[in-house]
């Protein structure tokens, strides 16, 4: 009786695995330009308070975004090939403010030693641009 269990939740899984398809994985650019669908490019900034770094998403060797909503950060850094979503940024700021001249530790998720560090760059700025209602 046993086995027949054992091969029928086999069977089940295998059978529900087959339907499903895997969605080829978004690169990092392809998800960054997803985040900023409707979105439209302000003047770049050099420092941004501490409240709008409370949301951060880190694109493998691309960028870091900051914050949520309908403003949302931009952070292309210098040596961005050294950005690894799977690390944890450890940023140390001296005021109120996450600025460009400051420097960004890498540390290994699951060994906790630093792997190395980014040096940020301006904050772009991105609003969503509101939508006109269009005459019939």
């Amino acid at each position: 009786m046993r086995k027949i269990a054992i091969a029928l939740a086999t069977a089940a899984a295998l059978s529900g695995a087959v339907g499903l398809e895997a969605k080829p994985r978004q690169t990092p650019q392809e998800r960054l330009d997803k985040l900023l669908e409707g979105r439209e490019a302000g003047k770049p900034v050099n420092c941004i308070s501490h409240w709008d770094t409370r949301d951060m998403q880190v694109l493998d060797k691309t960028a870091i975004v900051y914050g949520w909503g309908n403003v949302i950060y931009v952070n292309r850094p210098i040596n961005a090939d050294s950005l690894d979503d799977d690390e944890i940024l450890v940023t140390r700021t001296s005021g109120s403010q996450l600025c460009d001249l400051d420097i960004v530790h890498t540390v290994d998720r699951s060994g906790h030693f630093t792997t190395g560090f980014v040096s940020l760059g301006e904050f772009v700025p991105y609003r969503r641009v509101k939508k006109v209602a269009q005459a019939d």
